[in-house]
Parts: C-alpha cells; sequence; structure tokens
C-alpha cells in the first residue's frame, strides 16, 4: 500500500441563474478541508467543468486559490478542447498558485495515440507544476492506454498521475502493472468511490470520488482504516459505500442528486446546475431520502466528531 489518499472532485455551487455562489463554494471547500479529505479536485466532472465559460473557470481559480491558501492539496482541471486554450488557462491557474492540475482530453471525436500525445505533451511543457491525467473513456469516447501513458511519462517528468474514471478495475489494475514497476512514484487513482479499496489493494494510489461531497467523514474514515490494515472496518466502510452508490443511478447525470443529497444533510448550498441540468425532482429527493435513511452512519459520524 503506497500512501493511499481519497481526494473530493467538489461539486460548484450556482445560484438560480446559473452564476457561480461565492459563499456556498467556500462553504463546501472549508466542510472539506475540516473533514480531513486528503485533497480537492476544482473543476472536475462532478464541479461541471463542461458547463462552465472560459471566464468562469478563471473565477473559480481565483476563489479557491485565495481562499484554501495550500491548506490541502488541490487538483485543478484545466483540460479544454484545444491544446492553445488548455495552455492557456493551465498557465493561468499557475501564474494564481496552482501547484496541479489535471487534464481531461478533448471528447467528441476519437483521437489517435499521436493526437493525444501532442495534446498532453504540449500542455505539460507549457507549465512549471504536476500534471495529472484523467481518463474517462465513457465520455471522451476513448482510452489512454497504458502504453502512451509510459510514453508520456518517460518524455515529460511532470505528468505525475492518472485518474481512471472506469467501473471495470481490471482496467485500472493492469495500468497499474504497466506503470509501477518502472515509475514506482507515479500516482493512480479510481475514478468510482467504490473501487478505493481494490485500488489500494492492487498497488494504486486510491480514489477521486463524489460521493466524498456528502460525507468526507467516510472516506477519511477508510483511509485511516486502510492505513491501520483494520480489515473489519474495511469491510463495514465498504458496505456503506456500496450502497450509497445507488445514488448514482437515479438519473443519467449524478451531479443534482449529489447536491441534493449535501442539501439534505445541513450543507449550505443551493441544488441548481448548469443548464440544461435540472435540479433534484421532488421523486428524486425521496429517491435519495430513503437511500440515506437506509445507512446508518451515526457511528462514523459521532466518531469523527469526538476526533
Amino acid at each position: 500500500m503506497t500512501n493511499p489518499k481519497f481526494m473530493t472532485p467538489v461539486i460548484t455551487a450556482f445560484d438560480e441563474n446559473g452564476n457561480l455562489d461565492t459563499q456556498s463554494n467556500l462553504h463546501i471547500y472549508d466542510f472539506l478541508i475540516d473533514a480531513g479529505i486528503d485533497g480537492l479536485l476544482i473543476m472536475g466532472s462532478a464541479g461541471e467543468f463542461y458547463a462552465l465559460t472560459h471566464e468562469e473557470k478563471k473565477q473559480l481559480i481565483d476563489l479557491s486559490i485565495t481562499h484554501i491558501h495550500g491548506r490541502i492539496k488541490t487538483l485543478y482541471g484545466t483540460g479544454c478542447m484545444t491544446v492553445e486554450e488548455s495552455i492557456e488557462l493551465s498557465q493561468y491557474a499557475v501564474e494564481k498558485g496552482a501547484k496541479d492540475i489535471i487534464l481531461m482530453s478533448p471528447y467528441y471525436f476519437g483521437l489517435s495515440e499521436d493526437i493525444l500525445y501532442d495534446y498532453f505533451g504540449k500542455i505539460a511543457q507549457s507549465v512549471n507544476c504536476n500534471v495529472y491525467l484523467y481518463n474517462f473513456p465513457a465520455r471522451t469516447g476513448y482510452d489512454l492506454s497504458p502504453e502512451l501513458t509510459l510514453k508520456l511519462i518517460h518524455d515529460f517528468p511532470n505528468i505525475v498521475g492518472y485518474k481512471d474514471t472506469v467501473s471495470d478495475m481490471a482496467h485500472t489494475r493492469k495500468l497499474i502493472r504497466a506503470i509501477a514497476p518502472k515509475y514506482p512514484n507515479f500516482e493512480i487513482y479510481s475514478g468510482f468511490d467504490e473501487n478505493y479499496t481494490r485500488n489500494v489493494l492492487s498497488g494504486g494510489n486510491g480514489g477521486i470520488g463524489a460521493l466524498s461531497n456528502l460525507y468526507p467523514e467516510l472516506f477519511v474514515k477508510l483511509v485511516k482504516a486502510t492505513n491501520s490494515k483494520n480489515w473489519d472496518e474495511i469491510n463495514q466502510i465498504q458496505i456503506i459505500i456500496d450502497q450509497l452508490m445507488s445514488l448514482y443511478d437515479i438519473t443519467p447525470c449524478f451531479i443534482p442528486i449529489i447536491k441534493q443529497a449535501m442539501i439534505l444533510r445541513g450543507l449550505n448550498l443551493q441544488g441548481y446546475c448548469k443548464s440544461p441540468i435540472s435540479p433534484a425532482t421532488p421523486a428524486q429527493t425521496n429517491q435519495i431520502k430513503q437511500i440515506l435513511n437506509a445507512i446508518d452512519m451515526s457511528n462514523i459520524l459521532a466518531e469523527e466528531t469526538v476526533n
């Protein structure tokens, strides 16, 4: 087990007009940091990066860097549809103080490995910071192969990690086996919450999953249990995570579901998303309540409050 972590791909709070809700976003950052989560990913999929304007992305970079102020490891999603735009946004983030960026590759058309090498390589060369690759084939339409990843790591030393958002853990395991022997410090994270433990047991570095927006304490405790090899506790937490995974099945876009679940927990935000995504409906809210009510979180929340 190599320094396992769980990081949160933070949701982005908006008001009813689709504008950034500054105070709610700051509240969410503090909530996650105070809970002890290992890191944040700003402008990931859960953060609705795809719907933000370039100016809004810069506003969110300014807001978060100023407020977080180095208190926690923070990755910034700066991948755009063109190399030029990605470089400009990445350089902006670094100039403002970002030390880590993560790049979702262009989507819509399938791209050859030569084009992807050129895309990631040019961005990596343009910035003085750590670069993480974000593999999400269900959304981009293609896979970042172990062979391409190895070539990028070899040629661009500031490419230091990889988020593998695939449900099939075999895919991530093959990636780990291909890279770890040659580059043992390269970080590989699973993008689905339920795969954290399997990722670590396979030699990876943990997870970056959206359920931690709702219950960061659960994942903080999971990391602690993993470090202490407390298998009974790991099993108990895994059962809860498996139950919470049902939240992803309520609607094709999980983001309003996570936001509504956070509201039900008492967090200070509204359930609005960027259009055309709508807030959770009353029927969906009832489904969320049923899932949350069926899970006994009392011991975990009580222990984390005491600690």
